[in-house]
């Protein structure tokens, strides 16, 4: 025959207890664990859009520098005109001349 060994009151409160202090912390480890593919789908998220904002931010950086090289051009274009049309007017004979270079 087996023989059981009866447990005191005592001894059989303490384990209940202790059965609800492991079930309580398997409950948090749950609701953390639950709550944390949420978290990462929405930090992948904001990284996406970060990434997409990234992208549109150097494309744009890209065509800002475009335009810079295309209006540094105009300026040197320019610049050559003005001396180009600077020398001619020391060059005039007449005022008619003179005349149509201001213009």
């Amino acid at each position: 025959m087996a023989t059981t060994k009866e447990l005191s009151v005592e001894d059989k409160l303490r384990a209940i207890y202790d059965l609800q202090i492991i079930d309580t912390r398997i409950d948090e480890i749950r609701n953390v664990r639950g709550e944390l593919p949420l978290e990462v789908d929405d930090l992948e998220d904001e990284v996406a859009g970060l990434s997409t904002r990234l992208e549109k931010l150097k494309t744009d950086l890209v065509n800002i520098e475009e335009l810079i090289k295309t209006k540094k051009n105009a300026i040197d274009d320019h610049q050559a005109a003005i001396k180009r049309y600077s020398e001619q007017q020391k060059n005039v004979r007449n005022n008619r001349e003179f005349n149509s270079l201001t213009k």
